[in-house]
């Protein structure tokens, strides 16, 4: 850290956080990063549906996104930010935060973005993690197009179980929904899996076959192995939340279909917190946002930081003014 006090800290390197941060260097403001490390994309070997950088790998964007933010003058450390706290207002009403990294270094900032995204919590059947990724996907549009026409497998633990084998038959016609520990199927959903010829097979999944690091099949209880070359799940999304909760912002559950999917921290269209000087963008407040929208949204939330900004700044400058 080049110095003691910044205009914004951004938690959090990822797509958001590099966004706000080359918005906010744009616009000639002192800008520290401090990245974990920890991306949540790491496993897959490619990005997709990002106009203009389609089937990037997520490293080799990352590391564009930083060499443009520093660039504008972004300074970016790798770290983990333990906290953060409110600073007493100044005799001239200016904010300031206070924040912590894991290894003891702290430094100031007038305003907070922090983008810290999510975790995926998978569901408990032994070998989910090491393919997640790879041959154990969850998302449609992120790898969907790389699967299409192969025999894949979705695995039941709860209610949108039906509705994501539905999605994923658009990719292929060789689908199979494995009930695992999800619920039965009404009639209604027996007939619509039915007329799009999804396969349901009874039994929980006690593990996944590999050969040759390649997913070949899914191992059920009852010793049967039913050949399969990608495997569905559905993931529990749990916003990286604690600097935010530090400041005493609450996650809160996110629901799809009436079922939850996971946890977030509400913010209003531009990324503000309910914590004045505090914004948030990407997976930490919106569960199911692409790489793209995350990078969107923290464009959008750097614009509103420094609009914020500079209405301090103003009126600083006409309160001097008045002296």
């Amino acid at each position: 850290m080049k110095q003691q006090r910044y205009d914004v800290v951004i938690v959090g390197g990822g797509a958001a956080g590099l966004s706000g941060a080359l918005a906010l260097g744009r616009a000639r403001r002192s800008v520290l990063v401090i990245d974990a490390g920890e991306p949540r994309n790491a496993p897959a070997s490619h990005v997709h549906n990002y106009l203009g950088r389609e089937s990037t790998p997520p490293g080799e964007l990352l590391a564009i996104g930083r060499g443009e933010a520093a660039g504008y003058g972004a300074e970016i450390v790798e770290g983990r930010v333990a906290s953060a706290e409110r600073l007493p207002e100044s005799g001239e009403g200016e904010q300031g935060f206070r924040v912590v990294t894991e290894d003891g270094r702290s430094v100031e900032a007038r305003r907070l973005l922090v983008t810290t995204g999510l975790v995926d919590e998978l569901p408990p059947v032994p070998g989910l993690a090491e393919r997640w990724g790879r041959e154990v996907l969850h998302c449609p549009y992120c790898h969907g197009h790389e699967v299409a026409d192969r025999p894949i497998g979705v695995l039941a633990t709860g209610p949108l179980a039906v509705h994501q084998a539905l999605m994923w038959r658009q990719w292929s016609d060789d689908v199979t929904l494995f009930l695992h520990t999800g619920p039965e199927p009404t009639e209604e959903e027996y007939e619509q899996l039915a007329a799009r010829g999804v396969a349901v097979v009874d039994g929980e999944v006690t593990g996944l076959e590999v050969a040759d690091d390649r997913f070949t099949g899914v191992r059920l209880a009852s010793g049967r192995v039913v050949p399969r070359e990608a495997l569905v799940v559905q993931a529990r999304f749990i916003a990286r939340s604690a600097v935010l909760e530090s400041l005493g912002l609450k996650p809160v559950a996110q629901e799809m279909g009436g079922v939850v999917i996971g946890s977030y921290i509400p913010t209003d269209p531009t990324g503000a917190t309910e914590v004045p000087g505090v914004w948030a963008a990407g997976n930490v407040t919106r569960l199911t946002e692409q790489v793209i929208g995350a990078a969107a949204a923290g464009l959008m939330a750097g614009g509103a930081v420094n609009g914020d900004l500079i209405t301090e700044d103003t009126r600083l400058a006409v309160a001097a003014r008045r002296a």
